[in-house]
């Protein structure tokens, strides 16, 4: 019997509800290519099929190195059709961060897609065991799957288990060694029947993607939003202002999520009245301080309907608190919204005692969204959440009396690239691994066009030489590191300021007043 896509309880049986309920909409618009649900879940069943004919397995790790397109969008559901676990990688990793992610989950097959931008991503994990399918041979992926391996696959799909986990996304921990999250098939469902709830999404909207697949928020709270309400995805490969523009109108774009970046550099963008962006309806962003100026612009200028922000974690499933459609710029700009339905916020003090409403403290969650722990990682695990299931952020802010949390500090010490969270202590471990660099500290720093970049304070080792080491640092962490990683200046010192403990202290690197 058919069900709607909001009571699906497996990301299989969200496809296949979506293609009953709306099965001739357009599901996925993409250059040329333009696929109604029934057909993505036609492209979804066979792409499930050559993965069984590929000796993957259910359970077994399927990742996915390449940038939005709707090849990535197959490749993904039809990971979790074959019952396989997907794992996607950032595109802006180099070969060491992608090949420590692939080798930690010992991942069966990668999808990528050679050349983009010019990135050899197949050379960059040359080395390492596991099947490489580009996107480029398709066609003949697809075609390696036998009538048997369209049966199996259909039986794995019917097996499939709400609790079962259907994707992993990493995250640096201030460790600097990334975690993976493990993030399941109904709690996704669940929380982004929510989210869409809040974001207005409905039938018939047509969905820009500019936020990365690799990211929870571009993947479930775009494609997987889509599915449940029968909107069409549009992906892009990469935020340029105006290619999106250009989307906009050819293909009357409804709903426009992304950084606060994003609707500034296209608010100010000295081409925006040449561009017919009068379809645009919903803005929802986050991740970074929004101005109230923004909010009224976003509403003035572009006339839309909502705009709204959101707060969540990878560990959260990507959301934990979300605005409402009818709440006031001010709202909007200085908050993060209230809890979602069935998630809990709690601000505590030092020793977990609940603080009282503008008091701040440790942001708290706990509810159906938070991850089931981290992959093969139980230290980690306990250490994020506790025995009672509060989901520990690392990040301070404050419940107004409404319930709305504040966010007034990063996660530890966090900082945001231009939508992009960048961790120090992973930056630092790649700094001191030149032979020129005895410690790092790094901290973000104000930047007008990207909100905030990495500024490293570097002690050399004694003996090496100081004249140019700022330059070949920064170009050496261009090797090593995603662009939005690599710090964009570099302070050489004689030491780091350190507390009583030993712990270099941060703040006062911040302040301009801690070294020398």
């Amino acid at each position: 019997m058919a069900i709607e896509p909001t009571a699906a309880r497996t990301l299989p049986g969200l496809v296949r509800a979506a293609a009953g309920a709306f099965p001739d909409r357009e599901a996925v618009v993409d250059g040329d290519t333009r696929l109604t649900f029934a057909g993505l879940a036609a492209e979804v069943e066979r792409c499930a099929a050559a993965l069984v004919a590929s000796g993957v397995e259910a359970g077994d790790r399927v990742a996915i190195w390449a940038p939005n397109s709707w090849r990535w969008v197959v490749a993904a559901l039809g990971t979790t059709a074959a019952g396989a676990v997907m794992v996607p990688l950032n595109t802006r990793y180099k070969g060491p961060e992608a090949g420590y992610i692939l080798d930690r989950t010992r991942a069966r097959l990668l999808f990528t897609q050679d050349g983009f931008l010019g990135i050899p991503f197949r050379a960059m994990v040359a080395e390492r065991e596991g099947e490489v399918v580009d996107f480029g041979d398709w066609d003949a992926f697809l075609g390696r799957a036998s009538t048997e391996d369209t049966r199996v696959a259909g039986e794995r799909a019917a097996a499939v288990r709400p609790d079962d986990v259907c994707d992993i996304f990493f995250t640096s921990g201030t460790t600097g060694h990334p975690k993976g999250a493990m993030l399941c098939h109904e709690q996704t469902i669940r929380l982004y029947v929510s989210w869409s709830e809040r974001a207005t999404l409905r039938p018939g909207d047509r969905y820009a993607l500019v936020n990365p697949f690799f990211n929870t928020f571009g993947w479930k709270a775009g494609v997987i939003a889509c599915l449940l309400r029968g909107a069409t995805i549009a992906p892009l490969p990469l935020f340029d202002v105006a290619a999106t523009m250009r989307l906009v109108e050819r293909e009357a774009i409804t709903v426009l999520p992304g950084p606060p970046t994003l609707y500034t550099t296209l608010l100010d963008h000295p081409e925006r009245a040449s561009f017919d962006l009068s379809s645009l309806r919903v803005a929802v962003t986050g991740a970074t301080t929004v101005p109230v100026v923004m909010i009224e612009r976003l509403r003035a200028e572009l006339a839309l309907d909502t705009v709204v922000t959101a707060y969540g974690l990878t560990e959260s499933c990507g959301t934990a608190t979300m605005c409402l459609p009818d709440d006031d710029p001010a709202t909007v700009a200085a908050t993060c919204g209230a809890p979602v339905p069935g998630v809990e916020v709690r601000v505590v003090d030092a020793a977990g005692e609940a603080l009282p409403a503008g008091e701040p403290g440790e942001v708290l969650i706990r509810g159906y969204n938070v991850t089931r722990g981290y992959f093969e990682d139980e230290k980690a695990t306990g250490a994020a959440i506790d025995a009672e299931g509060w989901l520990h952020t690392g990040d301070i802010g404050v419940l107004d009396a409404r319930g709305y949390l504040r966010i007034t500090d990063r996660l530890k010490d966090m900082f945001i690239v231009g939508g992009f969270n960048a961790y120090p202590a992973e930056i630092e471990q790649a700094m001191v691994r030149h032979p020129g660099v005895a410690e790092a500290a790094v901290i973000g720093v104000p930047d007008e066009r990207l909100g905030e970049v990495g500024r490293a304070f570097v002690v050399p080792r004694p003996g090496a030489d100081r004249s140019g080491l700022a330059a070949e640092l920064i170009e050496f962490c261009r090797a090593n590191l995603a662009n939005y990683k690599v710090p964009r200046s570099v302070v050489i010192v004689d030491e780091l300021p350190r507390n009583a403990t030993g712990k270099v202290m941060k703040a006062a690197l911040r302040r301009g007043d801690g070294s020398r």
